[in-house]
């Protein structure tokens, strides 16, 4: 009763101060939705990948079990090998697991990313296993490697005892450090190109010319209005555990929820009341001048590779800030998609992200 007279009290605040075009009627909707996620979740976060704003969290820093959204981190250091070697894994009865699997044999033959994309799809253990033991040369080696990414990622509150989310004793994390894990993953252009598949097709080494057809578990891919990614889970002792990413209108978010048994709606209502508090906000539309040395009023035109669109909190468009960093000249020499520095994109003085310049 107490927490409920405090929600309504945190209501009345936001129907005094709803941010410009919003009603008071949107205001109690959303509310509304909050209290419902309060009630069926252990743990819920609503993410801005681009500027690190909360957009919604309920319990965000409590240390829980997360089931197989663990493989997520799995997967992240997998590709990150494979750029450099995506090499090939055979599959020995020490990578067999309990649990959901791709049903691999010994003796198969598969590369790092083909497995990668088993263990996203259809959430192989088996594929878990496989990738730690090739790389980390055991469970627990494999582990320290996960622990060590996690915090270069911020992961503060996170602890890895296994590849692919089996329940085990110390290993945990929270819902604000998996969105964290989520904004990484999905900057990884291979990895967010596998779990927006709903259906993929791994390819194995041995036996030549072997192929699995594999559907993603993921359901959100289908019921929910632009999302694209990225990994669901479930153990006893964890409960349903959800991490989604959707896109709509150039707007990003993440969610994330924790022992929710009704995941799927609640997911689907978060993003639906959340992209109305967020705007796509373009930021370096700028083309900045640089001097041509040894050319009297001579110049060049530069601006960004590539537009940097940011989704950011409505309201907080003033505190983002570019900083053009260019050379104080160029030689003559210099022709169109040259690079000429960068700019970089802040949030109250914080790094978000940085574009290259190029000559136009």
């Amino acid at each position: 009763m107490f927490i409920r007279r405090i929600a309504a009290a945190l209501l009345a605040l936001a129907l005094m101060f709803a941010s410009e075009g919003e009603t008071a009627e949107c205001a109690a909707e959303a509310y509304d939705i909050y209290d419902r996620i309060m009630d069926s979740a252990g743990a819920a976060i609503v993410y801005c990948p681009d500027s690190g704003e909360i957009i919604y969290g309920h319990n965000i820093r409590e240390k829980r079990a997360i089931a197989s959204i663990t493989k997520i981190l799995t997967a992240v250091i997998a590709l990150e090998y494979a750029e450099k070697n995506d090499r090939s894994v055979e599959i020995t009865e020490e990578m067999y697991a309990e649990g959901s699997s791709m049903y691999l044999k010994a003796g198969e033959k598969l590369s790092l990313s083909s497995l990668v994309g088993g263990m996203m799809a259809v959430s192989g253990n088996d594929a878990a296993n496989a990738l730690a033991l090739s790389l980390g040369g055991s469970i627990d080696g494999f582990a320290e490697m996960m622990n060590r990414k996690a915090l270069l990622i911020g992961m503060k509150d996170s602890s890895f005892r296994t590849p692919s989310g089996l329940d085990a004793q110390g290993h945990y994390s929270t819902a604000y450090d998996m969105a964290l894990l989520c904004a990484y993953a999905m900057r990884n252009e291979r990895f967010a190109a596998i779990v927006s598949q709903k259906c993929l097709t791994v390819g194995y080494i041995e036996p030549q010319g072997k192929t699995q057809q594999l559907y993603n578990h993921n359901k959100l891919l289908s019921c929910c209005e632009g999302c694209i990614g990225i990994k669901t889970g479930y153990t006893k002792k964890a409960g349903r555990t959800l991490t989604s990413c959707a896109k709509r209108n150039g707007k990003t978010l993440i969610c994330v929820t924790l022992n929710d048994g009704n995941d799927w709606q609640d997911h689907c209502r978060l993003y639906d009341c959340c992209f109305e508090r967020v705007t796509a906000l373009s930021v370096t539309d700028e083309t900045i001048s640089i001097p041509v040395a040894g050319e009297e009023n001579g110049c060049v035109l530069a601006e960004t590779e590539e537009p940097a669109v940011l989704t950011v909190k409505n309201g907080s468009e003033d505190r983002i800030k570019v900083r053009y960093c260019a050379p104080p000249f160029l030689f003559p020499q210099v022709k169109s998609g040259d690079e000429a520095g960068s700019a970089e994109i802040y949030m109250d003085g914080r790094l978000l992200m940085k574009r290259r310049l190029v000559i136009k």
